[in-house]
């Protein structure tokens, strides 16, 4: 046995990635061409996680618009003035307004990961965005003819489908982005707004066996881009333990960058679910200082003092670049981290005896 360890999802583009979509945008450049160039830059992603050493890797999100509106993309009945996201540097993040139904899914996340399936000599895992993130398009107000209960209907079927066509595809595990989880406790102190995020989400995991939900797991952040968050001052200890009833395999837990990971820890410890593993990030992608092997081997061995050793594991606190226009970490600094990261987890391995 070891300790497993697991990129969170996205990589930054490659500059010429970057071009490529910014042609695609302006006219200059044809879907097939960017789909070649995002082809190009999944290969090299995979090339270079394994070259590190990961023994499960993913695509980095190299085809994705954003973690978030993949699903969406092309989805007619859209509006540009939807929620908007804040951050703690004043830059902002605004979603969709869905404006007619039904809501169907446009891109499912089984495209992406048989993509990476086929360039990848080691297992794949693949991030799907969770539901109650999407329900954040339906409009306060409502929409004529179709009411918010049929929408989250639809909403709920759509998410399943992603999921189960990820799993039928033979994914590592299927990763739900929850990084609304701990902003609704910002929004909403109340606690409402994250018990039905909470809801929504299991009602989606509940469809699946238990060894389906073995492969399936969980990922929370305060949000990181463009090297800020958008909810790291709201108290973790509010949001966990109601996440842990989640039921889900895995969570993937931001904690490099907590200002009390044993605080943390000792809230997870508590409310960990029997059968379920903790991966804790122990890299933190919005710090340009890249973590020592060391580093990360103290950072997992003060978590084994909480977790037991066989339901630990470890990941970067968020992905790199969720946002396909957010460079403000370059991909050799992103390299460097994930570097670290299987280096410290083997050196904690190691003196654990696993």
């Amino acid at each position: 046995m070891t300790i497993p360890s697991e990129s969170i999802g996205s990589i930054p583009r490659p500059a010429d990635l970057l071009d490529a979509l910014a042609a695609y945008q302006s006219g200059d450049l044809d879907a097939a061409a960017l789909a070649e160039r995002q082809r190009r830059a999944v290969a090299e992603t995979i090339d270079s996680l394994v070259a590190l050493g990961s023994r499960v890797v993913t695509d980095g999100e190299q085809a994705k618009p954003s973690f978030a509106t993949y699903p969406i993309t092309g989805l007619p009945g859209l509006a540009p003035d939807g929620a908007v996201i804040p951050f703690a540097d004043g830059h902002q993040r605004q979603l969709p307004r869905l404006t007619a139904g039904p809501f169907r899914y446009q891109i499912y996340a089984e495209r992406y990961l048989r993509a990476a399936q086929e360039l990848s000599p080691v297992p794949v895992k693949q991030a799907v965005i969770a539901p109650s993130a999407l329900s954040l398009l339906y409009p306060a107000d409502g929409i004529e003819g179709y009411p918010r209960e049929a929408f989250l209907s639809d909403l709920a079927d759509e998410a399943e489908r992603d999921i189960r066509g990820c799993l039928d595809a033979g994914a590592h595990r299927v990763q739900l982005d929850f990084t609304e989880g701990r902003l609704s406790l910002k929004l909403d102190p109340s606690g409402g707004v994250l018990d039905s995020f909470i809801e929504l989400n299991n009602t989606v995991l509940q469809r699946f066996s238990a060894d389906e939900r073995a492969r399936i797991g969980v990922h929370t952040c305060p949000g990181g881009d463009q090297d800020s968050t958008h909810s790291l001052d709201v108290d973790y200890s509010a949001l966990l333990p109601k996440l842990l009833q989640l039921r889900a395999g895995a969570f993937y837990v931001q904690l490099a960058s907590e200002p009390d990971p044993d605080k943390v820890l000792a809230v997870i410890a508590e409310h960990l679910p029997a059968d379920a593993t903790v991966f804790v990030g122990v890299t933190d992608p919005i710090d340009p200082e890249v973590e020592t092997a060391e580093q990360v081997r103290d950072r997992v061995l003060s978590a084994a003092r909480y977790l037991p050793v066989e339901r630990l594991g470890t990941c970067d606190d968020c992905g790199f670049a969720p946002f396909a226009d957010d460079i403000s970490t370059s991909r050799e600094t992103a390299f460097a981290k994930i570097r670290a990261r299987l280096e410290g987890t083997a050196l904690a391995a190691e003196q654990l005896g696993v």
